[in-house]
Protein backbone atom coordinates (compact mmCIF):
# COMPACT_ATOMS: atom_id res chain seq x y z
CA UNK A 1 0.00 0.00 0.00
CA UNK A 2 1.37 3.56 -0.46
CA UNK A 3 0.58 6.36 1.10
CA UNK A 4 0.21 9.68 -0.26
CA UNK A 5 0.76 12.45 2.73
CA UNK A 6 -0.49 15.81 3.22
CA UNK A 7 1.61 18.47 5.09
CA UNK A 8 0.00 19.50 8.13
CA UNK A 9 -0.52 23.22 7.94
CA UNK A 10 1.29 24.93 10.65
CA UNK A 11 -0.43 26.58 13.15
CA UNK A 12 -3.25 24.27 13.72
CA UNK A 13 -3.89 22.43 16.85
CA UNK A 14 -4.41 18.72 17.36
CA UNK A 15 -7.74 17.93 19.15
CA UNK A 16 -11.01 15.57 18.96
CA UNK A 17 -13.16 16.64 16.48
CA UNK A 18 -16.97 16.20 17.17
CA UNK A 19 -19.07 15.33 13.67
CA UNK A 20 -22.14 13.67 13.07
CA UNK A 21 -23.04 10.35 13.02
CA UNK A 22 -25.64 9.61 10.57
CA UNK A 23 -26.09 5.46 10.68
CA UNK A 24 -26.03 4.02 7.55
CA UNK A 25 -26.02 7.18 5.73
CA UNK A 26 -22.48 8.77 6.63
CA UNK A 27 -20.40 10.96 9.72
CA UNK A 28 -19.87 14.53 9.19
CA UNK A 29 -19.44 15.87 5.78
CA UNK A 30 -18.73 12.11 4.10
CA UNK A 31 -21.74 10.46 2.98
CA UNK A 32 -21.55 6.81 1.81
CA UNK A 33 -21.34 6.36 -2.25
CA UNK A 34 -19.83 9.94 -2.46
CA UNK A 35 -17.53 9.55 -5.28
CA UNK A 36 -13.60 10.54 -4.18
CA UNK A 37 -13.58 13.92 -5.41
CA UNK A 38 -16.28 14.73 -3.62
CA UNK A 39 -14.42 13.50 -0.35
CA UNK A 40 -11.37 15.65 -1.48
CA UNK A 41 -13.58 18.74 -1.84
CA UNK A 42 -15.07 18.68 1.67
CA UNK A 43 -11.17 18.13 2.61
CA UNK A 44 -10.26 20.97 0.84
CA UNK A 45 -12.63 23.11 2.15
CA UNK A 46 -11.93 22.74 5.97
CA UNK A 47 -8.14 22.63 6.42
CA UNK A 48 -7.41 23.53 9.27
CA UNK A 49 -9.29 20.58 10.25
CA UNK A 50 -8.44 17.89 8.10
CA UNK A 51 -4.71 18.64 7.84
CA UNK A 52 -3.26 15.66 7.66
CA UNK A 53 -4.75 13.63 5.12
CA UNK A 54 -2.90 9.91 3.77
CA UNK A 55 -4.28 8.08 0.87
CA UNK A 56 -3.32 4.46 0.57
CA UNK A 57 -3.77 2.30 -2.14
CA UNK A 58 -2.27 -0.71 -4.11
CA UNK A 59 0.22 0.81 -6.22
CA UNK A 60 1.16 -2.74 -8.52
CA UNK A 61 -2.51 -3.30 -8.83
CA UNK A 62 -5.07 -0.12 -8.09
CA UNK A 63 -8.47 -2.47 -8.05
CA UNK A 64 -6.93 -5.53 -6.24
CA UNK A 65 -7.59 -2.94 -2.65
CA UNK A 66 -9.73 -0.24 -1.82
CA UNK A 67 -8.68 3.32 -1.83
CA UNK A 68 -8.64 4.94 1.47
CA UNK A 69 -8.30 8.19 2.25
CA UNK A 70 -7.24 7.99 6.30
CA UNK A 71 -7.15 10.87 9.08
CA UNK A 72 -4.65 9.69 11.13
CA UNK A 73 -4.94 12.77 14.16
CA UNK A 74 -8.76 12.00 14.27
CA UNK A 75 -8.48 8.49 14.34
CA UNK A 76 -10.96 7.08 11.57
CA UNK A 77 -10.92 6.63 7.79
CA UNK A 78 -12.91 6.66 4.22
CA UNK A 79 -12.80 2.67 2.01
CA UNK A 80 -13.79 3.96 -1.68
CA UNK A 81 -14.50 0.77 -3.54
CA UNK A 82 -11.15 1.14 -6.24
CA UNK A 83 -13.46 0.29 -9.47
CA UNK A 84 -16.23 3.09 -9.31
CA UNK A 85 -14.19 5.19 -6.47
CA UNK A 86 -17.31 5.29 -4.76
CA UNK A 87 -17.46 5.49 -0.38
CA UNK A 88 -18.02 1.97 0.28
CA UNK A 89 -17.28 2.12 4.17
CA UNK A 90 -16.43 4.69 6.98
CA UNK A 91 -14.22 2.81 9.46
CA UNK A 92 -13.36 5.08 13.12
CA UNK A 93 -10.47 3.17 14.75
CA UNK A 94 -9.59 5.21 17.22
CA UNK A 95 -12.60 5.79 19.32
CA UNK A 96 -10.82 8.13 21.64
CA UNK A 97 -9.38 10.61 18.82
CA UNK A 98 -12.73 11.34 16.95
CA UNK A 99 -16.10 12.68 19.14
CA UNK A 100 -19.86 11.13 17.55
CA UNK A 101 -22.58 12.99 17.84
CA UNK A 102 -25.75 11.53 17.84
CA UNK A 103 -29.58 12.16 18.35
CA UNK A 104 -28.10 15.50 20.88
CA UNK A 105 -25.90 14.07 22.53
CA UNK A 106 -21.87 12.92 22.05
CA UNK A 107 -20.06 9.52 21.98
CA UNK A 108 -16.39 8.93 21.93
CA UNK A 109 -13.70 11.14 21.97
CA UNK A 110 -10.98 11.93 25.11
CA UNK A 111 -13.96 12.75 27.57
CA UNK A 112 -16.68 10.59 26.91
CA UNK A 113 -16.22 6.92 26.80
CA UNK A 114 -18.01 4.81 24.11
CA UNK A 115 -18.29 1.63 26.69
CA UNK A 116 -20.35 -1.20 25.59
CA UNK A 117 -22.99 0.38 28.54
CA UNK A 118 -22.68 3.92 27.03
CA UNK A 119 -23.30 2.95 23.43
CA UNK A 120 -26.43 0.81 24.52
CA UNK A 121 -28.25 3.75 25.98
CA UNK A 122 -28.03 5.86 23.80
CA UNK A 123 -28.48 3.49 20.56
CA UNK A 124 -30.85 1.30 22.22
CA UNK A 125 -32.04 -2.03 22.64
CA UNK A 126 -30.86 -4.93 19.96
CA UNK A 127 -30.24 -8.02 18.88
CA UNK A 128 -27.01 -10.19 20.91
CA UNK A 129 -23.67 -9.63 18.20
CA UNK A 130 -21.19 -11.96 17.48
CA UNK A 131 -18.67 -13.17 19.11
CA UNK A 132 -15.17 -13.47 17.23
CA UNK A 133 -13.36 -16.27 19.27
CA UNK A 134 -9.83 -15.98 17.27
CA UNK A 135 -9.75 -11.86 17.36
CA UNK A 136 -11.50 -11.96 20.89
CA UNK A 137 -14.21 -9.30 19.68
CA UNK A 138 -17.49 -8.99 20.34
CA UNK A 139 -19.65 -6.75 17.79
CA UNK A 140 -22.48 -5.40 18.22
CA UNK A 141 -25.25 -4.26 15.00
CA UNK A 142 -27.48 -1.43 14.73
CA UNK A 143 -28.69 -0.87 10.82
CA UNK A 144 -26.03 0.59 9.10
CA UNK A 145 -23.69 0.80 11.76
CA UNK A 146 -21.71 -1.49 14.29
CA UNK A 147 -19.67 -0.99 17.56
CA UNK A 148 -16.82 -3.81 18.11
CA UNK A 149 -15.48 -4.34 21.56
CA UNK A 150 -12.02 -6.23 22.63
CA UNK A 151 -12.70 -8.84 25.58
CA UNK A 152 -10.30 -9.88 27.98
CA UNK A 153 -9.44 -13.44 27.58
CA UNK A 154 -10.38 -13.76 31.24
CA UNK A 155 -13.87 -12.68 30.29
CA UNK A 156 -14.91 -14.93 27.11
CA UNK A 157 -17.27 -16.79 29.53
CA UNK A 158 -19.67 -13.79 29.20
CA UNK A 159 -20.18 -14.66 25.56
CA UNK A 160 -21.32 -17.98 25.75
CA UNK A 161 -21.94 -19.71 22.40
CA UNK A 162 -21.32 -16.19 20.75
CA UNK A 163 -23.82 -14.74 22.24
CA UNK A 164 -24.00 -12.79 25.87
CA UNK A 165 -26.60 -10.70 27.34
CA UNK A 166 -27.24 -6.91 27.46
CA UNK A 167 -26.03 -4.56 28.21
CA UNK A 168 -22.19 -6.62 28.46
CA UNK A 169 -20.96 -6.02 31.84
CA UNK A 170 -17.65 -7.95 33.33
CA UNK A 171 -18.10 -9.95 36.98
CA UNK A 172 -15.92 -7.27 37.89
CA UNK A 173 -18.24 -4.06 37.04
CA UNK A 174 -16.58 -2.93 34.03
CA UNK A 175 -18.00 -3.08 30.55
CA UNK A 176 -15.98 -2.99 27.71
CA UNK A 177 -14.79 0.22 25.63
CA UNK A 178 -15.45 0.37 21.85
CA UNK A 179 -12.02 -0.30 19.80
CA UNK A 180 -13.86 0.42 16.08
CA UNK A 181 -16.88 1.98 14.84
CA UNK A 182 -17.75 1.01 10.97
CA UNK A 183 -20.47 2.76 8.91
CA UNK A 184 -21.74 1.08 5.65
CA UNK A 185 -25.30 1.13 3.77
CA UNK A 186 -27.73 -0.72 5.49
CA UNK A 187 -29.83 -1.35 2.28
CA UNK A 188 -28.57 -5.10 1.81
CA UNK A 189 -29.37 -6.35 5.28
CA UNK A 190 -25.68 -7.73 5.60
CA UNK A 191 -23.39 -7.31 8.71
CA UNK A 192 -20.31 -5.09 8.93
CA UNK A 193 -17.56 -5.31 10.91
CA UNK A 194 -13.99 -5.84 12.00
CA UNK A 195 -11.86 -8.79 10.28
CA UNK A 196 -13.80 -10.84 6.55
CA UNK A 197 -17.26 -8.59 8.21
CA UNK A 198 -15.40 -5.68 6.38
CA UNK A 199 -15.62 -7.08 2.92
CA UNK A 200 -19.47 -7.22 3.21
CA UNK A 201 -20.15 -3.41 2.83
CA UNK A 202 -21.13 -2.38 -0.53
CA UNK A 203 -21.75 0.97 -2.38
CA UNK A 204 -25.16 2.13 -2.32
CA UNK A 205 -27.06 1.98 -4.95
CA UNK A 206 -26.72 5.16 -7.28
CA UNK A 207 -29.92 7.19 -8.33
CA UNK A 208 -31.91 6.25 -11.21
CA UNK A 209 -30.46 8.84 -14.06
CA UNK A 210 -27.39 9.29 -12.58
CA UNK A 211 -24.68 10.27 -15.24
CA UNK A 212 -21.85 9.09 -12.60
CA UNK A 213 -20.34 5.54 -13.95
CA UNK A 214 -22.18 6.08 -17.31
CA UNK A 215 -20.78 3.70 -19.91
CA UNK A 216 -19.50 5.57 -22.69
CA UNK A 217 -19.20 4.01 -25.90
CA UNK A 218 -16.43 4.32 -28.20
CA UNK A 219 -16.72 3.80 -32.11
CA UNK A 220 -12.67 4.67 -32.90
CA UNK A 221 -12.50 7.59 -35.37
CA UNK A 222 -16.01 8.07 -35.29
CA UNK A 223 -18.00 9.25 -32.23
CA UNK A 224 -18.72 8.89 -28.73
CA UNK A 225 -21.37 7.69 -27.67
CA UNK A 226 -23.48 8.61 -23.47
CA UNK A 227 -25.54 5.74 -22.75
CA UNK A 228 -27.56 7.31 -20.09
CA UNK A 229 -27.94 10.48 -21.67
CA UNK A 230 -28.42 9.24 -24.98
CA UNK A 231 -26.01 11.53 -26.09
CA UNK A 232 -23.89 10.96 -29.77
CA UNK A 233 -20.80 13.79 -29.95
CA UNK A 234 -18.63 13.02 -33.65
CA UNK A 235 -15.39 13.87 -34.36
CA UNK A 236 -16.28 17.54 -36.48
CA UNK A 237 -18.87 18.34 -34.05
CA UNK A 238 -18.95 21.97 -33.19
CA UNK A 239 -18.37 23.36 -29.39
CA UNK A 240 -21.98 24.59 -30.29
CA UNK A 241 -23.06 20.92 -30.74
CA UNK A 242 -21.27 20.06 -27.72
CA UNK A 243 -22.72 22.46 -25.39
CA UNK A 244 -26.14 21.39 -26.48
CA UNK A 245 -25.52 17.63 -25.89
CA UNK A 246 -23.21 18.23 -22.72
CA UNK A 247 -23.94 21.49 -21.20
CA UNK A 248 -21.67 24.13 -20.34
CA UNK A 249 -17.54 23.01 -19.78
CA UNK A 250 -16.22 22.72 -16.49
CA UNK A 251 -12.96 24.34 -18.29
CA UNK A 252 -11.80 25.83 -21.15
CA UNK A 253 -8.21 26.04 -21.94
CA UNK A 254 -5.84 26.91 -25.08
CA UNK A 255 -3.88 23.35 -26.13
CA UNK A 256 -0.23 24.27 -24.92
CA UNK A 257 2.42 24.28 -28.34
CA UNK A 258 3.40 20.94 -28.74
CA UNK A 259 7.21 20.55 -27.56
CA UNK A 260 7.13 16.92 -30.06
CA UNK A 261 6.91 19.43 -33.33
CA UNK A 262 10.15 20.95 -34.89
CA UNK A 263 8.67 24.48 -35.67
CA UNK A 264 9.46 26.55 -39.40
CA UNK A 265 12.90 28.88 -37.99
CA UNK A 266 11.96 31.24 -40.80
CA UNK A 267 7.91 31.15 -38.90
CA UNK A 268 7.87 34.93 -37.81
CA UNK A 269 5.15 33.93 -35.06
CA UNK A 270 6.28 33.65 -31.19
CA UNK A 271 5.97 30.04 -30.72
CA UNK A 272 2.97 30.77 -28.02
CA UNK A 273 0.96 31.50 -30.86
CA UNK A 274 1.48 28.53 -32.97
CA UNK A 275 -0.79 26.48 -31.94
CA UNK A 276 -4.37 27.78 -31.16
CA UNK A 277 -6.04 24.37 -30.41
CA UNK A 278 -7.87 24.18 -27.39
CA UNK A 279 -10.00 22.27 -24.97
CA UNK A 280 -13.53 21.65 -23.20
CA UNK A 281 -12.89 20.16 -20.10
CA UNK A 282 -15.55 18.32 -18.92
CA UNK A 283 -13.91 16.67 -15.23
CA UNK A 284 -17.12 15.27 -13.89
CA UNK A 285 -17.30 12.92 -17.01
CA UNK A 286 -13.98 12.40 -16.99
CA UNK A 287 -13.39 14.10 -20.46
CA UNK A 288 -11.21 16.54 -22.15
CA UNK A 289 -12.45 17.70 -25.88
CA UNK A 290 -9.61 18.88 -28.40
CA UNK A 291 -11.12 21.65 -30.82
CA UNK A 292 -8.96 22.65 -34.28
CA UNK A 293 -8.34 26.70 -33.20
CA UNK A 294 -8.97 27.40 -37.03
CA UNK A 295 -11.87 24.90 -38.09
CA UNK A 296 -13.82 24.76 -34.26
CA UNK A 297 -14.46 21.25 -35.05
CA UNK A 298 -13.34 17.85 -32.89
CA UNK A 299 -10.23 16.56 -33.59
CA UNK A 300 -9.52 14.42 -30.47
CA UNK A 301 -10.85 13.36 -27.46
CA UNK A 302 -9.24 12.68 -24.53
CA UNK A 303 -10.71 9.90 -21.82
CA UNK A 304 -9.26 9.82 -18.18
CA UNK A 305 -9.05 6.84 -15.50
CA UNK A 306 -8.82 8.54 -12.46
CA UNK A 307 -6.14 5.90 -11.24
CA UNK A 308 -3.99 6.71 -8.24
CA UNK A 309 -0.59 6.56 -8.61
CA UNK A 310 -1.00 9.16 -11.68
CA UNK A 311 -0.27 13.33 -11.46
CA UNK A 312 -4.10 13.57 -12.78
CA UNK A 313 -5.52 11.67 -9.89
CA UNK A 314 -8.35 13.73 -8.46
CA UNK A 315 -8.25 15.97 -11.30
CA UNK A 316 -11.46 13.86 -12.85
CA UNK A 317 -13.68 11.84 -12.24
CA UNK A 318 -13.33 8.28 -13.63
CA UNK A 319 -14.35 7.71 -17.38
CA UNK A 320 -16.30 4.59 -17.73
CA UNK A 321 -15.53 4.25 -21.34
CA UNK A 322 -16.16 0.63 -23.52
CA UNK A 323 -14.39 0.49 -27.10
CA UNK A 324 -16.32 -2.66 -27.92
CA UNK A 325 -14.10 -5.80 -30.37
CA UNK A 326 -16.62 -5.19 -32.99
CA UNK A 327 -14.98 -1.33 -33.59
CA UNK A 328 -11.20 -3.15 -33.29
CA UNK A 329 -11.09 -5.44 -36.86
CA UNK A 330 -12.91 -7.76 -38.15
CA UNK A 331 -11.64 -10.73 -35.94
CA UNK A 332 -14.06 -9.26 -33.03
CA UNK A 333 -17.52 -9.34 -33.65
CA UNK A 334 -19.06 -10.45 -30.16
CA UNK A 335 -19.92 -7.16 -28.07
CA UNK A 336 -20.45 -8.98 -25.19
CA UNK A 337 -17.54 -11.01 -25.11
CA UNK A 338 -15.22 -8.95 -22.27
CA UNK A 339 -12.32 -10.33 -23.40
CA UNK A 340 -12.82 -8.87 -26.55
CA UNK A 341 -13.55 -4.92 -25.04
CA UNK A 342 -11.51 -2.44 -23.24
CA UNK A 343 -12.18 -0.85 -20.71
CA UNK A 344 -11.04 1.52 -17.77
CA UNK A 345 -9.82 -2.11 -16.36
CA UNK A 346 -8.31 -3.46 -19.32
CA UNK A 347 -4.83 -4.04 -18.32
CA UNK A 348 -1.88 -2.86 -21.36
CA UNK A 349 -1.15 -6.42 -22.22
CA UNK A 350 -4.61 -7.36 -22.88
CA UNK A 351 -5.03 -4.81 -24.92
CA UNK A 352 -1.88 -5.96 -27.14
CA UNK A 353 -3.56 -8.79 -27.01
CA UNK A 354 -6.62 -7.08 -28.70
CA UNK A 355 -5.05 -4.77 -30.91
CA UNK A 356 -1.50 -6.77 -31.71
CA UNK A 357 1.83 -5.61 -30.32
CA UNK A 358 2.34 -3.26 -32.93
CA UNK A 359 2.46 -0.10 -30.87
CA UNK A 360 5.73 1.26 -29.30
CA UNK A 361 6.68 3.61 -26.78
CA UNK A 362 6.18 6.95 -28.88
CA UNK A 363 6.35 9.24 -25.88
CA UNK A 364 8.26 8.51 -22.40
CA UNK A 365 7.00 11.09 -19.78
CA UNK A 366 9.04 11.62 -17.06
CA UNK A 367 8.77 12.22 -13.41
CA UNK A 368 9.38 15.44 -11.54
CA UNK A 369 9.30 17.37 -8.05
CA UNK A 370 5.03 17.88 -9.56
CA UNK A 371 4.86 14.70 -10.72
CA UNK A 372 6.69 11.91 -7.70
CA UNK A 373 5.11 9.11 -9.55
CA UNK A 374 7.41 8.55 -12.17
CA UNK A 375 6.85 7.72 -15.89
CA UNK A 376 4.41 6.52 -17.85
CA UNK A 377 4.73 5.51 -21.51
CA UNK A 378 2.40 6.39 -24.96
CA UNK A 379 1.64 3.90 -27.45
CA UNK A 380 0.01 4.92 -30.60
CA UNK A 381 -1.91 2.59 -32.81
CA UNK A 382 -4.67 3.59 -35.66
CA UNK A 383 -7.31 6.54 -34.09
CA UNK A 384 -5.98 5.46 -30.42
CA UNK A 385 -3.69 6.49 -28.08
CA UNK A 386 -2.82 4.92 -24.60
CA UNK A 387 -1.03 6.54 -22.14
CA UNK A 388 -0.21 3.58 -19.64
CA UNK A 389 1.26 3.76 -16.38
CA UNK A 390 3.88 1.93 -14.86
CA UNK A 391 1.76 -0.84 -12.84
CA UNK A 392 0.11 -1.62 -16.47
CA UNK A 393 -3.37 0.33 -16.49
CA UNK A 394 -4.33 2.98 -18.66
CA UNK A 395 -4.43 6.49 -17.65
CA UNK A 396 -6.01 8.11 -20.47
CA UNK A 397 -6.94 7.02 -24.11
CA UNK A 398 -6.72 9.79 -26.85
CA UNK A 399 -8.90 9.50 -29.67
CA UNK A 400 -8.18 10.94 -33.24
CA UNK A 401 -9.08 10.35 -36.41
CA UNK A 402 -6.28 8.84 -38.88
Amino acid sequence: MLQRPRRRCEGTAMGAIALDLRPGLGIGPFSLGMPISEAFAQIEQQPSIYDVVHVKYHEEDPLKLDIVISFPDHGFHLRFDPWSQRLRLIEIFDVKRLQMRYSNSLIGGPSTLATFVAVYALFGPTFPGIYDRNRCIYTLFYPGLSFAFPIPSQYTDCCNDGEAELPLEFPDGTTPVTCRVSIYDSSSDKKVGVGSLMDKAIVPPLPSGSLYMEEVHVKLGEELHFTVGGQHIPFGASPQDVWTELGRPCGIHQKQVDQMVIHSASDPRPRSTLCADYFYNYFARGLDILFDGQTHKIKKFVLHTNYPGHADFNSYIKCNFVVHGSYLGESFQEENDSKQRITASTKWDQVKDILGDCGRAAIQTQGSTSNPFGSTFVYGYQNVAFEVMKNGYIATMTLFQS
